[in-house]
């Protein structure tokens, strides 16, 4: 959460079509896409357990997918000896050293992936950390640019090697985003479009995810006036219906989805299927943040958890019967995190391991 090669599509862009043949198209790749909820396994912070003690935690907790803000050796080590799908990332510093170098790619590849895989059930490496919402110096500019040529660096590395089980992508947050509400009025910012339009060609041709961070509590905590708590948190019988595209939304997180599904298909990239890197709530805050409390972060989590690993499958109401991948987070809270006193107290768990509340990843306990 922010605070703190490729080959161009084939294919000639269809006409923008939010419910067509594209529908068919990724109801197909739903099928083939697992359900399992993930947690993210941020570090920052100085009293955490030892890495061994965290696998064994995840292990406990039931997560089906864990993701890394770096590919640590040591936890991708202990990672091969459990049934955990892995999610990896490029850090931030090292994508234009990547985009210039195929060299240098084939070499963090092999470094990072091959000394691993396949015992380490690697699935997606992700190329940065909300690169598109950094834009105040130089610096930034350059790893901007350099995003989808490292990406496709990346890919043609793990393509060379015969590893085609492996998807590329990179996580987005929501502001990305010019407009998020409606949904249907969701378009991206226009300053960044033109980093977007590549990125999707990328992701579309390589049947890869746009991964997005997106986080209902921020909105709710930005207008807590105008968003009924109930409504972000899935709970009650609020209902809102998109008169731009006739559908009705019972959740605000469905309603962020869609908005950057909708932003998508204005650009032609209605097939581009969505993943959620991040989502979670904090279960603690300073004084004016009534809405972090640990109920509210065991209400949002567990019907969170509910929705995305329900059989079959829900989707959104632009997307409905689709899986899509998630990731809560995050597994601890996290002291040495910045920003406001929310930021360290997202976790599942206490530093010392034992549980914030209760939530069963597996999503068992929520099946009707």
């Amino acid at each position: 959460m922010r605070f703190t090669v490729y080959e161009m599509d084939k294919h000639t862009v269809t006409k923008m079509a939010i419910m067509s043949l594209s529908f068919l198209y990724l109801l197909a790749c739903s099928r083939a896409i697992s359900n399992r909820i993930g947690v993210n396994f941020g570090r920052v912070g100085n009293n955490l357990p030892p890495p061994s003690r965290s696998i064994e935690l995840l292990q406990i907790m039931k997560a089906g997918r864990v993701k890394l803000y770096d590919a640590d050796h040591e936890i991708l080590q202990l990672l091969s000896t459990t049934n955990i799908e892995v999610t990896v990332m490029v850090t931030n510093e090292e994508i234009s050293g990547i985009a210039n170098n195929q060299q240098v790619a084939d070499q963090w590849v092999h470094e990072h992936i091959l000394n691993h895989y396949p015992a380490t059930m690697i699935r997606y490496v992700l190329v940065g950390n909300e690169v598109l919402s950094y834009t105040s110096t130089d610096q930034d500019m350059r790893i901007m640019r350099d995003l989808v040529p490292a990406m496709g660096r990346i890919r043609t590395t793990l393509k060379t090697l015969g590893i085609n089980n492996i998807k590329v992508g990179t996580p987005l947050a929501m502001d990305i985003m010019e407009s998020t509400f409606p949904p249907s009025s969701g378009v991206f910012k226009p300053e960044i479009v033109n980093h977007i339009v590549p990125l999707l060609n990328f992701l579309r041709g390589t049947n890869s995810f746009f991964f997005l961070d997106v986080y209902p509590f921020l909105s709710w905590a930005d207008n807590p006036t105008g968003i009924n708590l109930d409504y972000a948190l899935f709970e009650g019988n609020q209902t809102f219906t998109d008169m731009g595209s006739g559908l009705t939304y019972t959740n605000l997180l469905d309603q962020m989805i869609d908005s950057v599904y909708f932003a998508m298909a204005k650009l032609g990239y209605n097939n581009v299927k969505i993943a959620i890197a991040e989502t979670g709530w904090p279960h603690g805050g300073g004084s004016n943040q009534q809405g972090a409390s640990k109920e509210n972060a065991a209400k949002y989590n567990r019907n969170v958890i509910k929705k995305m690993a329900a059989v079959p499958p829900k989707g959104t109401p632009a997307q409905p019967g689709f899986i899509i991948p998630t990731f809560i987070f995050s597994m601890y809270d996290e002291n040495e995190k910045t920003g406001p006193e929310s930021e360290r107290h997202w976790g599942l768990l206490y530093p010392d391991g034992t549980a914030v509340y209760e939530v069963d990843l597996s999503g068992k306990a929520y099946k009707s």
